[in-house]
């Protein structure tokens, strides 16, 4: 059997700022392999405006993993860069990938202001100038005195960003774009050009900003020997900059190869027009998929389970799909909040994990709870084992009429079969005819065992509005015996 990729994202918003996280990934390398995890998508590493309050999304200084005392003290919000690099060794030398979030579009919390000519915005139309040149004073000037040109001694100013949110001279909140600029070309055209979204905006146009972020790749690709990277905001970005981007780190450090992009968008014909524009050069974040989940968990029973991935990257363009549930985007409390109701979690990530979906993504706070809060997700440590151990890409669909109910076997010498209703009980019979005399146990109700008839003949059932996940009575004793609790 092939192995099925299966990510987990390594952290959520509302960590501690302990800077505990890169030794807890360290520690629990080994309960991730048993587990059946073959990616890690790790929180970005780099020195935040916010110090050790930072999630790493505020980005000050790129090269600094936790190394030097700027922002308030050496450690980020997860640890330090020696730990850091911990981390990847334990995940790696377990045969487990490593991906980096990275963050190029913006900067934040410079070093000093500058004085520059610029034109203020519409904040809902950022192609429409609201007030022509006229100075401001604006955090633009990043030098690191720290660091002191250790790695780099590129250092940006106001010419390297098309512009900013905040002129300091008179203590105003507004866009503003620097003389002589454009917000950056082949963007999204959300808001009139959705370039600009929080801090300095990296201007993108500007060659000596390429060969800086060329340069810091390789650097940082050849560092940490991280596998491939997870890459924030791409719909500000000039979607033709990391086709060559990537290209380039593909041939530095240890290769990396796995490349996924967060394109945030519900429409797949937005992303599938992306993927085209950057040449196919990523994965994305199957955005659409997530929302169809969620419509499905609030729609009272009122969505037709059949039709979930219609409109879906992973039902139009599997392999360049990452099927997600939840992310730190989408958590309670976050700027795309749009959390999928506890009661249906178990049968969505039983959609990502059992089905045809070539690499779902689970979510740190769905395995381990969120802070806020939220428990863990029921059944999930035994799905992503069952996906890792037994799962084939046979899949047999056997949905009927029924539009409140989803029901697939994945075929094998370890059959899974699952069940699951956004409504009342459901059931299902069908005829498996080389399953004859043999046991299966739903493993959220290991008291539901049926036995196929001599014709193969069977009728699972599910509970109203749960899960049903079938597997043959020995493997259920594999399950059982595997060393899979948290630690």
């Amino acid at each position: 059997m092939a192995r099925n990729e299966t990510l987990i994202q390594y952290f959520e918003w509302d960590l501690g700022p302990d800077c505990r996280l890169w030794r807890q990934v360290s520690a629990q390398a080994g309960f991730l392999k048993r587990l059946g995890i073959t990616g890690v998508w790790l929180p970005p590493a780099f020195k935040g405006q916010g110090g050790c309050q930072d999630t790493g999304y505020g980005v000050y200084d790129l090269y600094d993993l936790g190394e030097f005392r700027q922002k308030g003290g050496i450690p980020t919000k997860y640890g330090t860069r020696k730990q850091y690099l911990s981390a990847i060794s334990a995940l790696q030398k377990r045969d487990i990938q490593v991906l980096a979030d990275i963050v190029l579009n913006h900067r934040m919390g410079a070093d000093h202001t500058e004085t520059v000519q610029a034109r203020t915005v519409d904040r809902m139309n950022r192609e429409r100038i609201l007030q022509d040149l006229h100075p401001v004073d604006v955090w633009t000037a990043f030098t690191f005195p720290a660091r002191q040109g250790k790695y780099s001694g590129f250092q940006w100013h106001w010419q390297d960003f098309t512009g900013t949110d905040m002129d300091d001279g008179h203590g105003s909140r507004q866009i503003l774009l620097f003389e002589g600029k454009h917000w950056n070309p082949n963007v999204s055209p959300e808001l009139g050009n959705f370039d600009y979204v929080m801090g300095a905006d990296v201007d993108f146009t500007n060659e000596e900003v390429h060969q800086e972020l060329y340069s810091w790749g390789k650097w940082y690709t050849e560092t940490t020997g991280v596998n491939g990277f997870r890459l924030d905001s791409l719909k500000s970005i000039d979607s033709h900059f990391f086709e060559q981007w990537l290209k380039a780190m593909h041939q530095t450090g240890n290769h990396p190869d796995l490349f996924i992009g967060e394109y945030w968008s519900g429409d797949v014909f937005v992303l599938k027009n992306y993927l085209e524009q950057c040449r196919r050069c990523m994965r994305l974040m199957d955005v659409p998929l997530h929302y169809h989940l969620q419509q499905a968990a609030s729609s009272n029973g009122h969505y037709d389970i059949r039709n979930l991935f219609h409109y879906t990257l992973s039902e139009t363009d599997p392999g360049f799909a990452a099927a997600f549930v939840d992310n730190h985007d989408t958590q309670p409390g976050q700027a795309l909040e749009s959390w999928i109701m506890d009661w249906f979690r178990p049968q969505a990530y039983a959609s990502i994990l059992l089905s045809r979906c070539q690499l779902p993504i689970v979510f740190y706070g769905d395995l381990y709870g969120l802070k806020r809060g939220n428990p863990p997700v029921p059944f999930l440590r035994e799905m992503i084992w069952i996906r890792h151990n037994l799962l084939t890409d046979n899949i047999v669909d056997l949905c009927d009429d029924d539009p409140q109910k989803a029901c697939w076997m994945a075929w094998g010498r370890h059959p899974v079969i699952v069940l699951y209703t956004i409504a009342d009980w459901k059931q299902r019979s069908f005829c498996e005819p080389r399953l004859a005399g043999r046991t299966i146990t739903d493993i959220t109700d290991p008291g539901n065992t049926l036995t196929f008839d001599g014709r193969g003949q069977v009728t699972v059932t599910c509970r109203p509005g749960g899960l049903a996940v079938y597997l043959l009575k020995e493997d259920w004793m594999k399950l059982k015996k595997a060393r899979i609790h948290l630690q």
